[in-house]
């Protein structure tokens, strides 16, 4: 008996194309985070958004839908650029959902003078809708946060 083997090149091309679009999607925010740019920010999120992150003082919320007024309230709070550096972005893609896992670097000075070096980890899960990707679900816990004072909780930095 025979098996016949192929392979499905264009589900590769497909996801390799799905791959660089959620990269780009994902490197944008960061470029929207470092202009304080909320609404481009927020531009890819779905409109169900589910926030599953940490909220000052570090308190786990949620899961609850994104607060789009206390995002464009944050981004009102700082005084200048935001340095934003994605490291160790890893994704996951399928043919309808996708997960994107990264650690990430925030640095700036709020308007009050006081300047936050911020390390995060983020995890993103995004669907498919007609034929762009939509970010559906974000997760950012804060494992390491550094200020002036030199307090530090604990670091994960790479």
């Amino acid at each position: 008996m025979t098996t016949d083997m192929t392979t499905d090149t264009t589900t590769n091309i497909d996801r390799t194309t799905d791959e660089a679009l959620i990269r780009e999607l994902l490197e944008d925010r960061a470029a929207a985070t470092k202009e304080r740019d909320a609404r481009r920010f927020l531009a890819p999120c779905a409109p169900d958004l589910v926030d599953f992150s940490l909220a000052p003082p570090l308190q786990y919320k949620g899961p609850e839908a994104l607060d789009r007024q206390a995002v464009e309230d944050w981004y009102a709070t700082w005084e200048g650029p935001i340095e934003v550096t994605l490291t160790q972005l890893d994704l996951t893609v399928g043919d309808e959902v996708a997960f994107g896992h990264s650690i990430n670097r925030m640095h700036g000075t709020k308007t009050d003078g006081f300047e936050v070096e911020l390390w995060s980890r983020s995890t993103v899960g995004l669907r498919k809708v007609d034929g762009s990707w939509q970010i559906t679900h974000t997760h950012d816990s804060v494992p390491f946060l550094m200020d002036g004072s030199g307090l530090a909780a604990l670091d994960l930095k790479p």
